[in-house]
């Protein structure tokens, strides 16, 4: 399986973490692998500021507040779109709030690693289609996430 990652930094706040790619590319390639995806993916992530991420909630979801994490996702009850280049699915972007992650690392008492790749992963599978609509489906979206952050060995 390859992973394949259009990273964009848009805000100059905060460091990304070192080796952010890397990161992108790990969870990525864990959230497939348990949802038994074997296909070649893209995702897009974009690191913003909590002024962006708040534009960006207020235009997209009518939430005039900042928040962590945005998901857009290409797929649909239908699959996934794929890129004729790379016959990669398209799984859709990820917007983060660095700011956010931080302050919610230092709340949560867990590193802004930790954090970072939570928000990645809740966004992956966001993309992969859960949501928090039932109890049950985010029962099961939170129960993936930390499968897949405790299989990289990121913890709290």
């Amino acid at each position: 399986m390859k992973i394949y990652i259009d990273y964009t930094n848009e805000q100059d706040k905060l460091a990304p973490l070192e080796d952010f790619e890397r990161l992108i590319e790990q969870c990525t390639a864990a959230a497939l692998e348990e949802e038994g995806i074997e296909d070649d993916a893209e995702v897009s992530v974009t690191l913003v500021d909590n002024a962006r991420i708040r534009e960006m909630n207020a235009e997209f979801r009518e939430i005039d507040r900042e928040t962590d994490v945005l998901s857009f996702p290409l797929g649909d009850d239908e699959g996934f779109e794929v890129n004729p280049d790379t016959d990669a699915i398209l799984l859709g972007d990820i917007v983060i709030s660095l700011e956010k992650a931080r302050s919610q690392a230092e709340e949560y008492g867990h590193s802004y690693e930790r954090e970072v790749a939570f928000l990645l992963t809740h966004s992956l599978f966001h993309l992969l289609g859960y949501d928090h609509m039932t109890p049950d489906g985010e029962q099961e979206m939170f129960a993936k996430q930390e499968a897949v952050l405790h299989k990289l060995g990121i913890t709290r």
